[in-house]
């Protein structure tokens, strides 16, 4: 009897053992702070005051592309089957008449919908046959901007719950540490106040939903759970295709959380297997995975000039990169591509200080995973999302990004929480642990509440952004190109000339810049020939544009460019001394290449007349009203044309 009873206490401990918790930090007491909806609350309104000052902000950045001139978003939910069926960037590879160049696509519908949702309730919409300049207009700009920080908040507040239930149940001011830290990091102002960057934001609150739902399901095994989760699921990757990380970490959280055998973990998963097949296929309709070759466009590619060790050695030292703005996020940048980081080898400090310091985090994942504690969570959450958007497994199209951090700051957050909250459970006195541990939160949220409200007015419009941003990712070829933009746009709204000259010479020296970083860059050349332009000099203006057009040779720009030149040309240079028959040979150079340019047609008219061509004057006043008849210039070619055709 006595061997039974020792072998049955045996037994129970084992079973008791298996059961155990996570280890974690034992709480020092409670108080109205570890009150879910008291905890919510704060967050909330922590989001608000550190993201109102976005709601005054423009588009900048991607938001042209994505949103602005998305022909399917100006049409309003009229446009959603459109939306479901094409690549994100579609419309713009339209418009610029180019192929996708960004490995295997972007198909990320979810956040669009909300675009064309949004346009519906809030701006102008437009049929297929419209031009699609709809979506630019102040009060649908502000919606989409509160929209952002509204569905941040929500976010946050899922996670609080998320963590609360499924990661540290016993700990509520643990969980709410770590969704705190992770609210207030200053790298999320890209994400946040960046438009486009919703597909982000959608991402990782539909990941978290989808760990929320499954896990209920590992407690309930009622079906109506396990379908939410799938649907979750399903959702999260229609935002972006970083939920493929769910497919690991379900599994892990059955394994560490519900203490299920590998066995058991490994197969909650499958069900959503079925769902990633399905979106594969799906998304194979549309966006099919065809790069058969690499992309030459160095800003696409920014490792095509790089030799294989090098690419390889400046990716894993990239990675350390993030590492150093999680820690410390200031400068912070849009831009980190070619040649802000430079190329780096394989026997380079950076480069095996990452690889030494990833493989400590892997060595402790597996140790960690071992005795299913929580931090193992923390950690495999870091690392799936950082894998997704390294370029180790596939080229992603950029260096790296604030904004593709966004998932892994997850995991960062949680492991300095629990961290934190370690420590401050070895600290004795307990008032004196914690007075320092909210001292040390109030500094870190005070700190984070400075940079990112001053950080979000960088995010005010692609002007304010990158005439920043040039300041501290000053060897971009990206940054340069687009602060040298930002001041030429502000050189066309000067009317006093030294103000004007000068801000034109500041726009000149970043386009230099630009074009000595990367000699292929269309766009600089497109722009700097414009200073040239502004600045008088039309032979160094066309030969830039010739340079553009010969890189890419259907630029929807350069038809516009090339007809003002000519305008130029003839009226100053031709008209002004009454050579008006080679101001008409200017002109007719300017029609062949931009034939609906009204403008170069009505100054054709013009000098026509001069001439004595009459119905060579005639015809082209007609085309300006057959063109555009609501044009005001249409209906002064009407009483010339009535002139011209009363005139013997």
């Amino acid at each position: 009897m006595a061997t039974k009873n020792i072998n049955s206490e045996k037994y129970h401990r084992k079973q008791a053992s298996a059961v155990k918790p996570s280890p974690t930090p034992k709480p020092r007491g409670s108080s109205l702070l570890t009150h879910f909806w008291v905890q919510s609350f704060f967050l909330a309104l922590l989001c608000f005051v550190f993201y109102a000052n976005t709601f005054r902000n423009g588009y900048a950045v991607d938001d042209f592309l994505v949103i602005d001139n998305n022909e399917a978003i100006s049409r309003g939910m009229a446009g959603i089957p459109q939306l479901l069926t094409s690549d994100v960037f579609d419309s713009y590879y339209r418009k610029y008449n180019a192929n996708n160049r960004l490995s295997g696509g972007r198909y990320r519908p979810l956040a669009l919908i909300t675009y064309a949702v949004e346009q519906q309730a809030f701006g102008k919409t437009t049929t297929r046959t419209t031009s699609n300049t709809a979506n630019n207009n102040l009060k649908l700009i502000y919606v989409r901007h509160v929209n952002n920080v509204l569905l941040y908040i929500i976010s946050v507040i899922v996670l609080l719950y998320f963590l609360r239930k499924v990661v540290f149940p016993a700990y509520p001011l643990l969980a709410f540490l770590s969704v705190l830290l992770f609210a207030v990091h200053p790298i999320h102002t890209e994400v946040v106040a960046n438009i486009k960057s919703r597909d982000e934001i959608l991402s990782l609150l539909f990941i978290t939903l989808t760990l929320t739902k499954a896990y209920q399901y590992l407690e309930t095994q009622k079906i109506v759970d396990l379908l939410l989760a799938l649907l979750c699921f399903f959702l999260a990757l229609l935002s972006k295709e970083y939920a493929v990380s769910l497919i690991v970490i379900i599994p892990l959280m059955a394994y560490l959380f519900k203490q299920e055998t590998v066995v058991r973990s490994l197969k909650t998963v499958l069900p959503f297997l079925g769902v990633f097949v399905l979106y594969i296929a799906m998304r194979y309709a549309v966006v099919p995975f065809t790069r058969l070759q690499e992309d030459d466009e160095l800003l696409n590619n920014p490792y095509l000039l790089a030799s294989g060790s090098q690419k390889i050695a400046t990716e894993i030292a990239t990675l350390l990169q993030y590492i150093k703005l999680l820690v410390f996020p200031h400068p912070l940048s849009v831009d980190y591509s070619y040649n802000q980081i430079p190329y780096t080898n394989i026997t380079d400090l950076a480069t095996w200080l990452s690889i030494l310091f990833h493989a400590f985090l892997i060595a402790a994942l597996v140790s960690l995973i071992k005795k299913r504690h929580a931090l193992a969570f923390a950690i495999a959450f870091y690392l799936t999302n950082l894998l997704l958007v390294s370029n180790l497994l596939f080229p992603i199209g950029a260096t790296m990004g604030e904004r593709l951090i966004y998932h892994s700051s997850l995991g960062f957050s949680i492991a300095v929480a629990y961290l934190l909250y370690w420590w401050h459970q070895q600290l004795k006195p307990a008032h004196t642990a914690k007075v320092s541990l909210v001292a040390g939160v109030l500094l870190v949220v005070v700190l984070c509440a400075v940079k990112t409200i001053a950080r979000n007015k960088d995010w005010e419009s692609n002007s304010t952004l990158y005439r920043q941003d040039v300041l501290s990712a000053e060897n971009s070829a990206i940054t340069n190109a687009n602060a040298g933009n930002a001041y030429l746009e502000l050189a066309s709204l000067q009317n006093e000339t030294s103000a004007k000259s000068e801000l034109l010479n500041k726009a000149m020296g970043y386009l230099n810049k630009a074009i000595s970083i990367h000699p292929g860059y269309t766009l600089a050349y497109i722009n700097r020939g414009n200073v040239f332009f502004q600045l008088g000099d039309l032979e160094h203006a066309k030969q830039d544009w010739d340079t553009a057009k010969q890189q890419y040779p259907t630029h929807p720009n350069l038809p516009g460019l090339y007809a003002s030149y000519y305008i130029n040309t003839a009226v100053n240079i031709f008209g002004s001394k009454g050579q008006y028959n080679e101001a008409i040979a200017a002109l007719n150079k300017g029609a062949a290449i931009d034939p609906e340019n009204t403008t170069v047609l009505f100054n054709l008219g013009f000098y026509y007349n001069a001439v004595g061509k009459k119905d060579s004057a005639i015809y082209a006043f007609q085309k300006i009203i057959d063109i555009n008849p609501a044009d005001t210039l249409a209906a002064k070619c009407v009483s010339y044309i009535d002139i011209l055709r009363k005139t013997p």
